[in-house]
Parts: structure tokens; sequence; C-alpha cells
């Protein structure tokens, strides 16, 4: 019994846990990001900066009276602006971007962390007040999107049940997709290309990156001087985005729930082959001799 009892009890010692291989398939998915993004974008980039620069030398030539030095102060003055958060297209009548819609936009964007970049405090005070309003907004907002999740979930039998149970689990959980997909992925994109003048394409991009939280800001709605906007429709919109969030974190939770589960299971199955082999050889081996030593 002790010699049979050898390696399973080695096979235990010798478990190695998934997360390792957790860890280094994080960052192998972050190297394949960063290659595949590298060669999508850095020509693209090389073509844009060289654009660029010829259409300022295009400039200087049709404006002799202009220097190079003149130019690119010129250009210094935009970036700044719209850093500010000014749109340097247009004139001085475009709508303010700190009415009470934007500012309520702003507002979401800040607790929800998704952070567009495009506008931002340019006071002392506001810049002050925006640390402290997220210091107790964030995890306001968490608390929020927590308690909204739950009363989603509530429509939802658990992620245990599902798995252990498929059946009607497995139809509430579709509908619960197909739903969400529909509502916070698939329609918005319509109305934002429809208000926006953006493609589909544009659209649903906005959409994804604004309902993970990642926040670019290279797309954001109700920016474009040249169109007016009702003045709800940024308010509209942050409403939208909240729901969006509360429903997407649930589907990322369960995505990362099974995501673990599959590894775990995997890793137990190769544990547990490794071990009824280890068995199985030691049962085809003969049984030696016993020789019994007198004390």
């Amino acid at each position: 019994e002790q010699i049979s009892s050898m390696p399973l009890l080695t096979m235990h010692n010798r478990q190695i846990s998934w997360t390792p291989l957790l860890v280094l398939g994080y960052l192998f998915y972050l190297l394949l990001g960063a290659m595949v993004f590298q060669l999508l974008e850095k020509q693209a980039e090389t073509h844009f900066r060289d654009q660029f620069q010829l259409e300022k030398l295009k400039f200087l030539q049709n404006y002799t009276c202009l220097d190079r030095q003149a130019l690119e102060k010129f250009v210094q003055v935009l970036m700044e602006a719209w850093e500010k958060g000014v749109n340097p297209e247009g004139n001085s009548t475009n709508p303010s971007n700190w009415d009470f819609s934007n500012s309520f936009f702003f507002a979401g964007t800040v607790v929800t962390t998704i952070g567009y970049g495009n506008l931002s405090p340019s006071t002392v005070a506001g810049q002050i007040f925006c640390v402290f309003y997220a210091l107790f907004g964030v995890p306001l907002n968490l608390a929020f999107l927590n308690q909204l999740g739950k009363g989603l979930n509530a429509h939802l039998l658990t992620l245990e049940r599902w798995v252990q149970k498929p059946g009607r689990a497995q139809v509430h959980l579709a509908i619960f997709l197909t739903t969400g997909t529909l509502l916070f992925l698939v329609f918005p994109p319509l109305l934002f290309s429809y208000v926006e003048g953006w493609s589909y394409g544009e659209g649903f991009y906005f959409t994804f990156i604004t309902l993970s939280t990642i926040g670019f800001g290279d797309y954001v709605v109700g920016t474009n001087p040249n169109k007016h906007y009702i003045p709800i429709y940024r308010s509209l919109t942050a409403i939208w985005i909240v729901f969006g969030l509360a429903w997407l974190a649930l589907v990322f939770n369960v995505g990362a729930d099974l995501m673990e589960r599959f590894l775990q299971l995997k890793w137990h199955k190769s544990d547990v082959s490794l071990a009824e082999g280890a068995t199985t050889k030691l049962e085809d081996e003969p049984e030696q001799p016993r020789i019994h030593i007198p004390s």
C-alpha cells in the first residue's frame, strides 16, 4: 500500500498551478497585439506624416509672406487649442464645451474612467475639483454598476448552474447576450452614423471603445462644429453609456470566469491523466516478492 500511494503523492507534489500559464499567455497576447498594430499602423503613420510635411511646404509656397518659423508657431497654437478642448474648425460661434449637457457628459466620462482626452479642465480649481470628484465618484460608479449588474443578473441563472445544468439557462443566457448586443453594440452605431456622419464601422468602433472604458478619444459624439445637436444629445448618450457599461462588464466577467474555468479544467485533466497513467503502470507491473526480515 505504501508503494502504490507514492506515485500519487509524487504527482500531487509535482502539480503545477495554471497561473504561470495564464501569465505567459497574457504576455504573449500583448506581444502579439504589439506586432499586429505595428504592422497595420506604422506604414500609414509614415504616409500621413510625409503628407502633412508636404502640405506645409505647399502652404509656404502659396503664402510667401510666411516663413517656416511662423507656420510652426501657428501649428503650435492649433495644437494647444485642441488640447484645451477648442476645435480649430469653425469660428467663435461654436457651442461651448462646458454647457450643462457637455459638462454632464464629461462628468460621466470621469466617474466611468473612460477619459476620452479630448476635453479636460484647464483651470487649477477645475483640476483640483476633478481629482476629488473622481476620488469619490469612481467608487460610487463601481457600486452603482455592481448593483445594476445584480439587477441584470437577477434575470439569469448563475454561471455555475449554467455550466452544470445546460438547457433553459443556456436559452436565458443567449437571450441576454443577443438583446444586449442589439441594444448596445448593433443599433447605436446606426444612430451615431446618422447624427455624426460616421460610417457604420466607425460608429461600431466608437461604441465598443467607449463601453469597454478604453476611450481613445479619436471619436467622440457631439464634437463636430459643423453640426447642430439637440441639447440633450450628449446627456442621453451618457445614460446609454452607463447601462452599456453594466451590460458589457457583466459579459466580460462571464468571459473571464469561463476562461479561468477552462484553464483550470484543462490543467486538472492533464494532472489526472498523468496520475492515472502512473497508477496504471504500477498495476501492470508484476508484484514483487516481499522479503520478511525477522526482527
